[in-house]
């Protein structure tokens, strides 16, 4: 191991030796031909400390040993860079996307502009949206190029009925998740001109009658052959008419209406379906489903699927259940165990119900979905963990049960079906000692280095990887924390790549006191990288939320380092649930300074250091 720690860190110093002993000019970011819709970016590399480095003829700050990271502006189109060090020159081209719509010619729709893009179905009563964005050219008046004129008339046809798209006023437009990480998230003016939005309504069709009312407009029962069934309108046509001319379009998405007495219903196929809050993985993640978890079908959009509590999930992650009605259950009294380590909770049902986990500081809650309590009785004795659960029907066919626990730090969870008997465990709190010599005996901690392989993570300057630095610094923890009586489980221990999927089940399996993951940063395009800098944590379960405010505040203070933030982050390795899991950016590789730091080997070592005792103290603090 010492010797792989070593040629790991010999490595970087050679790196360092070639580009001082060498007059080397090295721009690893942005490649020669790069594209972004960024408004600006940032230039990082390298080159000798002596002399100047120039961008388009400007003199750029550099650090100590000749790094650097300015940033420019970008103009929509090519943007032509030339980076000059005393002989040396190196052309790079900058190619800035505009994120507006791609114009058409002449009087037309802009491409890709019409929705609903996808096959759309929904239940009778809901409201049906269609948008598109209309272009004419500039001939028409005075009117700015690309832009429709009042007077243009938008409408879809869609079944029989008209429905008019009126032009829509100025919106904000929403900055990107990443924007958290530059502090530049607030929202920004975006013209909307061009842009025409209509909706209707469908209503259900009286029993036994085969017409359908949309809006104030009948279908005939041709369309209609059985009420019972799901209804298929077919693709809308989208008309855009202007002075005498017409243009239709067809949508590129079919329009379907789902039969309130014949929804399908489906069941979790995957270990834990991911449940969102809509219809792609843009949408925020809900309680992930237990595998057998079954729902109602109640709209779908693409390849997503809306069930009846209000989640989406991929239809890859089910299957249909051929025949089924809509899953409703029962439930009478709970069950427990006390198991080695934690306590079961048993929620005996007649099928698997959608469940959703809300964690508070001292309460764990449960909500089922589609259930009726008829309890009476539930045996709850003393518990290591719980002291007491309360219970209570929220709503019709939603049942909230509420653990209140001892202590206010809660150890993790596991959601499963048995059949159609729910199982819930609750880890109890680990054994920890009083030892001065060995303060983590007894104690089992999984440690991530993150990427590996072809996974190489960010880049600092001299073209040094983010995976060969986690993995030297995650040796060196691992080192620490065995000194003080844990034992660690690798995620990797040499350079290969795990799959994030691989390394979450390792934390499943293992159930671990606590999972740490070790990364370094990098930036956004449009990121301050000469200005950016410091330790960061990041969480998602509320059960590491105390863990990555303590070793944040710890590390920062006992380093003397920049602080950076603490982040909820929806990241793979922040996502189990088994165990308390925080991720850990030890330090900005696109920073000029910082990068310097990173790779010092002492720097390393006290850097470890200080996370293993930062984990030492924590666990003294919730003993």
């Amino acid at each position: 191991m010492k010797n792989l720690l070593g040629l790991v860190i010999l490595g970087c110093i050679l790196t360092s030796s070639v580009a001082l002993a060498k007059p080397s000019l090295i721009v690893v970011f942005p490649e020669t031909s790069y594209q972004t819709s960024a408004q600006k970016i940032f230039f990082l590399g390298t080159a000798p400390p002596d002399g100047q480095v120039l961008i388009n003829s400007k003199p750029i700050t550099r650090s100590k040993a000749g790094h650097f990271s300015p940033s420019f502006p970008l103009q929509l189109g090519e943007n032509l860079f030339t980076v000059r060090h005393n002989n040396q020159e190196l052309q790079i081209k900058v190619t800035r996307l505009t994120t507006g719509p791609e114009l058409p010619q002449g009087l037309a729709f802009a491409k890709d502009s019409l929705t609903p893009a996808v096959d759309i179905a929904r239940l009778p009563g809901e409201l049906i949206c269609f948008s598109a964005l209309a272009f004419a050219q500039r001939s028409v008046g005075k009117l700015p190029e690309g832009v429709a004129p009042p007077n243009a008339s938008v409408s879809v046809n869609l079944a029989n009925q008209t429905i008019a798209l009126l032009p829509q006023p100025q919106q904000a437009q929403l900055p990107s998740n990443l924007a958290a990480l530059t502090g530049q998230n607030q929202p920004y003016a975006q013209s909307s001109v061009g842009k025409y939005e209509g909706c209707t309504k469908l209503q259900q069709p009286a029993p036994n009658s085969q017409t359908l009312i949309y809006g104030n407009n009948i279908i005939s029962g041709s369309v209609v052959p059985n009420s019972n069934k799901e209804v298929d309108l077919g693709q809308p046509q989208f008309q855009l008419r202007l002075n005498g001319k017409t243009i239709t379009q067809p949508g590129t998405g079919k329009i379907q209406i789902l039969s309130p007495t014949q929804l399908p219903v489906v069941e979790v196929t995957a270990d834990a379906g991911v449940a969102r809050t809509g219809p792609s993985t843009d949408y925020s993640r809900l309680t992930p489903l237990p595998k057998g978890t079954r729902a109602t079908v109640t709209g779908r959009e693409g390849e997503w699927l809306r069930l009846n509590y209000g989640a989406w999930i991929n239809s890859k992650e089910t299957r249909i259940l051929p025949g089924a009605v809509p899953p409703q259950t029962i439930i009478r009294s709970v069950g427990y165990r006390q198991l080695p380590g934690a306590t079961e909770i048993v929620f005996p049902l007649q099928v698997p119900v959608p469940v959703s986990v809300q964690q508070s500081e001292g309460a764990f809650a449960l909500t089922l979905y589609n259930t009726t309590a008829q309890t009476d009785i539930i045996r709850l004795d003393d518990d290591p963990l719980i002291y007491r659960l309360d219970w209570q029907q929220e709503a019709p066919e939603q049942v909230k049960y509420t653990f209140n626990l001892k202590k206010a730090q809660q150890w993790g969870y596991k959601l499963r079906y048995d059949g159609t008997t729910l199982v819930l465990a609750l880890r109890h709190p680990p054994k920890i000692g009083n030892s001065r010599r060995k303060p983590l005996a007894n104690l089992k901690i999984v440690l991530d280095s993150g990427h590996g392989g072809k996974e190489s993570g960010a880049s600092g300057p001299t073209g040094y990887l983010e995976k060969d630095v986690n993995l030297v610094v995650s040796k060196l923890l691992r080192d620490e924390l065995v000194k003080r009586g844990a034992t660690v489980v690798m995620t990797r221990e040499d350079d290969k790549e795990v799959s994030l999927a691989e390394r979450q089940a390792i934390i499943s399996q293992e159930e671990p006191a606590i999972a740490i993951s070790i990364h370094h940063n990098s930036l956004p395009d449009d990121g301050d990288a000469e200005k950016t800098k410091g330790f960061g944590t990041f969480w998602y379960q509320p059960q590491a939320h105390n863990l990555a405010i303590f070793l944040q505040n710890y590390v920062v203070k006992k380093l003397s380092r920049p602080y950076y933030g603490v982040f909820w982050n929806n990241l793979a390795l922040t996502r189990p649930a088994a165990a308390p899991s925080v991720l850990l950016e030890l330090g900005f590789m696109s920073n000029p300074d910082e990068f310097e730091q990173i790779v010092n080997p002492k720097e390393q070592k006290k850097t470890a250091n200080a996370i293993a005792q930062g984990i030492t103290e924590w666990f003294r603090s919730v003993r």
